[in-house]
């Protein structure tokens, strides 16, 4: 986009530039001839005047008495009915002649050199080319300001968009003072809470159904059990066929539930944990260290996990973002694996969460200390869309804990992947 508005830009330039540039310069070498030829008529008209005189007089002609009207270098010949008469020296080749007519029968004619003349032209054309070269230059800074400003904000709201559709539902403040533009990131900022709101939503009644019916299902084989155990045969019989439906009931059960974390985790892949994290370490290096702060990096090398890296690396620029903003002290990023698990921690050293807002720090809406509420929240749907969780581990200086599921052999060659639940 930059390159294309940059060169159509340059174009128009470069047009306006011929279309202006050349004529202009025709004009100005042609004006240039026209001042030096009305000089020599001018001059030649009064050398022509001041003879007519000397004649009307009966006088002879006296050609000294004109010399000061000839220019240097020009050659003056006089022409009467008597005789002629020239003063000056040879003009060279092609010279600048101009004749102009005598009262007294006769012609008074002036041939200039060329040669100043044609300096003058060349000095012009150099003057009018440095003024087409200064405006191509300043179009060109122009272009690639004017490029810069168009295609950076179209590149962030491209970015904006591609974080959207990964999963990151954050609004995001900046605005670029173009009204289109602005107009588009108001409309991904709307697109982004309707669906976070809608994915909680969705997230909230598969939890709900699953915690009913597996609460139903366990009261049914509590009572199936209890039915099969009795003396009558066919009773008995009856209720054991009964159960292993109820168990079956659970099994289905348990594959929709797999099969919804999957399809949220389908864009999950192998991830070198260590790399990532050390990017968003460098990132966050400079606000932390404008606020006073310290980071503290203690990531093990090698660590795979599969994940999204959009989902992955918004989720801890949120945790940081909240040290920064609510705790103190020293900020510690570390990552580990444990068992099945990735766990990545991030922690500060300030006086953590209330006991009264711990059960709260996740609920979207809810804020202690004044801001949105919002972050937090979407970090947990990012993590939970990719198969791990998030967790406040410690309230005092607070703690947050990212569970990610290890990449496995299989995951590494590119075989098919089957989520796995994380330990809690």
């Amino acid at each position: 986009m930059r390159r294309r508005i940059l060169q159509s830009t340059l174009l128009a330039v470069a047009v306006t530039a011929v279309v202006l540039g050349l004529p202009l310069g025709f004009s100005a070498l042609k004006l240039v001839q026209d001042i030096t030829v009305n000089d020599l008529s001018t001059r030649a008209q009064q050398i022509a005047t001041l003879l007519d005189e000397q004649i009307a007089a009966q006088r002879p002609v006296d050609l000294n008495a004109a010399r000061l009207a000839v220019p240097d270098g020009a050659r003056l010949v006089v022409r009467t009915q008597a005789h002629d008469y020239s003063y000056g020296p040879d003009p060279g080749e092609e010279p600048l002649v101009e004749s102009v007519p005598m009262v007294q029968s006769g012609t008074v004619t002036i041939a200039a050199p060329s040669g100043p003349v044609r300096t003058q032209q060349i000095q012009v054309a150099g003057l009018v080319l440095l003024l087409v070269v200064l405006s191509a230059g300043t179009g060109m800074i122009v272009a690639s300001v004017t490029a810069r400003r168009l295609s950076d904000p179209l590149r962030h709201v491209a970015a904006r968009a591609a974080r959207l559709g990964a999963g990151d539902f954050r609004a995001d403040p900046r605005r670029h003072q173009v009204p289109e533009l602005d107009r588009v990131a108001d409309a991904l900022d709307a697109s982004g809470a309707a669906l976070s709101q809608l994915v909680q939503r969705e997230r909230e009644l598969v939890g709900d159904v699953s915690h009913q019916l597996r609460s139903r299902l366990t009261a049914l084989h509590l009572r199936l059990e209890a039915l099969a155990a009795v003396d009558d045969p066919e009773v008995a019989e009856e209720a054991g066929a009964a159960l292993e439906q109820a168990e079956r009931l659970s099994g289905v059960l348990d594959d929709l539930l797999a099969a919804a974390t999957a399809a949220r985790a389908r864009d999950a892949a192998p991830l070198d944990i260590s790399a990532l994290l050390t990017d968003v370490a460098a990132e966050w290096r400079e606000p932390l260290k404008a606020a006073g702060r310290a980071l503290r990096v203690r990531v093990e090398p090698e660590l795979l996990a599969r994940v999204t890296p959009t989902r992955l690396r918004e989720t801890i620029g949120v945790l940081l973002d909240n040290a920064l903003r609510h705790g103190e002290g020293t900020v510690t990023l570390a990552a580990r694996q444990s068992g099945g698990t990735v766990v990545v921690e991030v922690s500060d050293a300030g006086p953590g969460v209330p006991d009264e807002l711990v059960p709260y720090v996740f609920e979207r809406g809810f804020s202690g200390h004044g801001s949105t509420g919002v972050g937090l929240a979407l970090a947990r749907a990012l993590v939970e869309a990719d198969g791990g969780r998030l967790e406040l581990s410690q309230a005092r200086p607070a703690m947050f804990e990212v569970f990610l599921p290890v990449a496995r052999a299989d995951d590494v060659l590119g075989l098919p992947w089957k989520p796995e639940p994380t330990p809690r």
